[in-house]
């Protein structure tokens, strides 16, 4: 049972890996439309998917009766309250092998799609849909959340059902690399909202935005970037914080219920008389963490989650930027963002969403700092050294955002551009 702080501490300190044990996950997620009426696709439709799945080897995985997922290996396939889908991969060992499962996933979602006359958007915000027009499906938290989200967030239910994202996830080999890596992927929030900005177009117009995505998550319920994250945090503060944090839901006899008059000291002391005054255990300690929706958090793993979901062509650049900066060539950007001031970081993180590249921070802009940080990636990946079945190594998957920087042209920038032109919702398809 969790009961006391040391049991949460304990919780992260089982997370410890040594070095070369270090695993690399990556979740990405995709809307799906109806070829022939441009809608999302309602939850009848991502059975008739699901079950198409199933000759690739994939399994169901049930709700009550109801199919909410597919799990494959090590993998999952989730579905998301808008009836977007999520690949969960698997822990693995380098760029490479993450990259060659997101291209498998594709090819077999290709398969299933081309069927079913169902198209592909990768972007982090729906380009179509108005909130109303959205699809729900039968999973059971959603209804909770649906409810109490938009309580504290005005803009809570996009993100629930009008929002995709790319996220990694990390391991460290200590507390200390603990505290520098989530110091380091905190003051570089700002800079990856900039270089992933791919969601300008909403309801079909300009947003004025170039991650529309990112200022519906500051403006979510129990999301943004702390300022305390920023104060180098440890397992026991990380513990503090979670504890002081609200319940999202509980569970009572394979139902959800509201957990909004609650916080999570309430259920290690026994005090929720809706569950009986039960007591949280691992499973329910692992629920809480996971609806905590900042811009990084901590499991037994650090999860990085503030790039836009994006087209098959950079999905591999995110992870491997991410990977260069803090398994590469961690020392030398904690060097470079221990001079930032966290309040000059924060006002970078508020503005970037619309500014992008043209944000300021420490009297640079991000497009300065993203070429700086490029580089550190790329010297991180070439230590690395891992060589891949093509004979590259890892810094072969960042020439997506070399191309960025050296055009100074974001994808959203390019929707823009592209899709101001004619508003050709054919353009906003993955091809």
């Amino acid at each position: 049972m969790i009961t006391k702080k040391e049991h949460i501490i304990d919780y992260f300190k089982s997370g410890i890996k040594k070095n070369a044990d270090f695993k690399i996950g990556i979740e990405h997620e995709k809307f799906i439309f109806d070829l022939n009426t441009n809608k999302r696709i309602n939850y009848q439709k991502i059975l008739k998917m699901f079950k198409s799945l199933y000759e690739f080897g994939w399994k169901p995985i049930h709700e009550d009766k109801n199919i909410i997922g597919l799990k494959k290996l090590g993998k999952s396939i989730t579905l998301e309250p808008g009836n977007q889908i999520e690949l969960s991969g698997e822990k693995l060992n380098n760029i490479h092998e993450a990259c060659s499962e997101s291209n498998n996933y594709l090819f077999e979602l290709k398969q299933v799609l081309q069927k079913l006359e169902l198209k592909i958007v990768s972007a982090g915000f729906d380009p179509i849909s108005k909130l109303s027009e959205i699809p729900n499906n039968p999973k059971k938290r959603y209804e909770v959340m649906t409810k109490d989200m938009p309580i504290g967030g005005s803009m809570s239910l996009d993100m629930m059902y009008r929002t995709c994202g790319t996220q990694v996830n990390l391991d460290y080999s200590s507390e200390k690399d603990f505290i520098k890596k989530f110091r380091v992927s905190n003051s570089i929030v700002p800079i990856l909202i900039a270089l992933f900005a791919n969601s300008s177009i909403v309801q079909k117009k300009n947003s004025n935005y170039l991650s529309y995505r990112s200022k519906v998550w500051q403006n979510t319920s129990r999301g943004g970037l702390p300022e305390s994250f920023f104060d180098n945090m440890n397992f026991e503060q990380y513990a503090d914080f979670i504890i002081n944090f609200p319940i999202l839901f509980l569970q009572k006899d394979n139902k959800y219920i509201s957990g909004k008059n609650y916080l999570f000291s309430d259920f290690m002391n026994g005090e929720i008389s809706e569950i009986e005054n039960k007591l949280p255990n691992e499973n329910d300690l692992s629920t809480h963490l996971s609806t905590i929706f900042t811009e990084n958090r901590l499991k037994k793993y650090i999860e990085l989650r503030s790039m836009d979901a994006c087209g098959w062509d950079c999905l591999c650049s995110g992870p491997a930027f991410n990977v260069g900066i803090l398994y590469g060539n961690l020392d030398e950007v904690f060097e470079l963002i221990s001079k930032w001031d966290k309040n000059k970081i924060i006002n970078a993180y508020l503005d970037a969403p619309k500014k992008g590249f043209n944000t300021q921070l420490m009297g640079k802009d991000l497009f300065y700092w993203s070429k700086i940080l490029l580089k550190i990636s790329s010297d991180g990946l070439k230590k690395r050294d891992i060589i891949g079945k093509s004979g590259s190594n890892e810094t072969n998957y960042l020439k997506h955002l070399e191309k960025i920087i050296d055009n100074k042209i974001t994808n959203a920038d390019h929707m823009i551009d592209k899709f101001s032109k004619k508003e050709n919702l054919n353009d906003l398809y993955d091809k």
